[in-house]
């Protein structure tokens, strides 16, 4: 694993292959969908190598031991629409976990976020909530929600997408420097469009088929 400050860059020869495949232009929907998903399992598990457990005692077929428990509850919030794409992969990494979800569209003018929904759980600011966005492009939506879920009193807070630009990743520190980023590659630049170059496409246009 790549580290630079709090940008984690997941550098696993599944991760680079699964990406590979991401990229092409030719994955149908279905398969895009599936890889995402790995990735973005593979992703959560490091996201999530530093939480906190506490001793809890069982008893095995064989005697009494003490093993480890989770010390506080975990939220996984995708930005939708894109979002959805691997956060239920996650979900399944984390069955105990809860689900919140932000609605956010990018105005292609302004190129900024326009919030439209968000419904998240009583008990979002309780524990770690890992934050999850396919593209991490001009960083307009991860800001804006960075900023709500703070506003719903969240501190530990975890970006994971699959694929960050650098000017996302400058512009994300500059309003919300302590969030880890946690990412399968750092490309090489946005075009006029703000799309990530080489990049992906439109990840939600890829998994849901509405290319």
């Amino acid at each position: 694993m790549a580290s630079c400050d709090l940008t984690h860059i997941i550098d696993h020869p599944l991760i680079r292959h699964d990406l590979t495949l991401v990229r092409d232009r030719d994955t149908p929907p279905a398969r895009f969908r599936e890889l995402v998903g790995r990735i973005g399992s593979l992703l959560a598990y490091e996201a999530t190598r530093d939480l906190q457990t506490e001793p809890m005692d069982i008893v095995t077929p064989m005697q009494l031991c003490t093993g480890a428990k989770l010390s506080k509850p975990i939220t996984i919030v995708p930005i939708l629409r894109a979002g959805l794409g691997y956060a239920e992969a996650i979900h399944r990494l984390i069955p105990g976990a809860v689900m919140g979800h932000l609605g956010m569209y990018r105005d292609e003018v302004k190129l900024s976020p326009v919030d439209y929904y968000r419904s998240l759980p009583r008990q979002v600011s309780q524990g770690p909530v890992l934050l999850v966005d396919p593209m991490l492009a001009t960083g307009g939506s991860a800001i804006a929600a960075v900023k709500l879920l703070r506003e719903a009193g969240c501190t530990d807070l975890r970006l994971i997408c699959l694929i960050a630009a650098p000017e996302g990743i400058n512009a994300l520190r500059q309003a919300c420097g302590d969030v880890p980023i946690y990412t399968a590659a750092v490309d090489e630049k946005l075009n006029d469009k703000g799309y990530i170059l080489p990049g992906l496409g439109d990840a939600g246009d890829r998994l849901f088929g509405t290319v």
